[in-house]
């Protein structure tokens, strides 16, 4: 009798949707490992530029602040009139682009510092090219991701992101200062250049296909095209009043840095390490906040982990008005700086979920980026405010309206279009709402 072999069992090939899933988390990987090398590059870089204003080039006060006021108004007039431009294009090309122009202005400046001469005129347009490459990288980072990841997926991803966001931030700025101590500003510089060209490598690394950009509806009007953004915020009920509340707390919590710097420092008298650490522990409960993001929202909601954690980062500035120069007093800022940063952690996923899901696709990249470019402005004009306030009224006054205006940002949270009631029921990718007017030249039309 003629012994047959036995057949090699064949495998059955994988099923090609398990794959693609597989693929898609590889993806999602990719873009997290070219967000956190950005990310970490630009915590090691922070405030590096008007350190090399201060101790390189000896630029006057005025000359460091012209610094700022140029980065933010020059950058934003330098990307108006790419927002629809950016909308109706491949996304992953203009983030790749941006990486690349932000790491030839960065890297020009340890260039032109080695064959010595470096000028304040060229720290400036750096300084302005770099902000507007980040406002277009933001643009298309969110419709990107948006693509990439599924519904169901955005809470957790955003909040991974956040994650990223709270710990670079905290662990970048100590690492620059020590590279400032130890060698000058220069390599904060040079380290920060050379992570927007990682991360541009790490773009190019994504392999699932980007569908085509949405189509441009009706005829091409250029200025109606450039304030889509805008119009599409003020257009939905929910954006508008997010809208609002963003542009309030974001213009008080950076106008207060400066104000809670002297106030810590002159007014209670704490020392610089003192300052270090109410300015550093917080961090991790914005850390522990974006890992508890998604699981709040899976739990309670989208809409009402949007409302509630959003109201709750609204009260903390108030107590640090209370704190005596003492450990409890040192104590007492560092839980309510803690306990705002740890609502802020929560809620920003839950944001960015939120505007993505509810905003079209044909306005995402011009919401986006209006949204980050009303920032640039509104924030340095609330910092010149509360600095004229503080010179006249006394940094404790300052801070205290500050507080107030604060608590009044909780009422401009959209309540009553979120139906915190109904929270429950919209978990992750129902928001509750449908996607706002589709704004027509020059005034709001039918929905999507």
């Amino acid at each position: 009798m003629t012994c047959v072999p036995p057949r090699a069992i064949a495998v059955p090939p994988q099923p090609p949707a398990a794959g693609r899933e597989r693929a898609a988390k590889v993806d999602e990987r990719r873009f997290w490992a070219a967000y956190a090398i950005s990310a970490l590059g630009s915590g090691v870089g922070a405030g590096a530029l008007p350190l090399v204003a201060i101790l390189m080039l000896d630029a006057s006060d005025w000359q460091v602040s012209l610094l700022a006021v140029l980065a933010g108004v020059a950058g934003v007039a330098l990307v108006v009139p790419l927002g629809p431009w950016i909308e109706f294009h491949r996304k992953r090309p203009v983030m790749i682009s941006a990486d690349l122009i932000r790491f030839a202005a960065l890297a020009s400046i340890p260039i032109t510092a080695w064959v010595g001469v470096l000028s304040y005129g060229q720290l400036c347009a750096a300084a302005v090219v770099q902000t507007a490459a980040t406002i277009a990288a933001n643009a298309a980072s969110q419709p990107y991701l948006k693509t990439l990841v599924p519904a169901s997926s955005r809470a957790w991803v955003n909040s991974r992101l956040e994650t990223t966001t709270w710990t670079t931030g905290a662990l970048g700025p100590p690492v620059g200062g020590l590279l400032v101590s130890a060698t000058s500003p220069i390599t904060s510089i040079g380290i920060d250049a050379i992570s927007y060209l990682l991360a541009a490598c790490g773009w190019r690394r994504i392999r699932q296909s980007e569908p085509p950009p949405s189509p441009r509806a009706g005829q091409r009007r250029w200025l109606a095209d450039t304030v889509a953004g805008w119009q599409y915020i003020f257009a939905h009920p929910s954006l508008r009043q997010l809208f609002a509340n963003a542009m309030l707390f974001g213009g008080c919590i950076i106008a207060s840095t400066p104000l809670i710097a002297v106030y810590l420092l002159r007014e209670l008298h704490f020392s610089a390490m003192q300052y270090g650490i109410a300015l550093g522990v917080p961090c991790a409960a914005g850390v522990a906040g974006s890992l508890l993001a998604p699981t709040i929202i899976r739990r309670a909601g989208l809409g009402r982990t949007l409302l509630y954690a959003g109201a709750a980062r609204c009260v903390w500035m108030a107590p640090i008005l209370l704190a005596e120069p003492t450990t409890t007093g040192l104590l007492l800022i560092i839980a309510s700086d803690s306990a705002l940063l740890l609502c802020a952690g929560i809620f920003n996923p839950a944001f960015a979920t939120y505007r993505m899901n509810v905003t079209a696709d044909t306005h995402l990249s011009r919401v986006v980026g209006a949204w980050a470019m009303s920032s640039k402005l509104v924030q340095p004009t609330c910092i010149a405010a509360a600095g004229l306030l503080a010179a006249v009224a006394g940094i404790r006054t300052a801070i205290g309206v500050l507080a107030v205006v604060l608590l009044a940002c909780a009422v401009l949270l959209p309540w009553t279009a979120l139906r915190p009631a109904d929270g429950r029921r919209r978990a992750h990718g129902d928001p509750g709402e449908a996607p706002a007017r589709r704004p027509e030249t020059p005034r709001p039309q039918g929905d999507e």
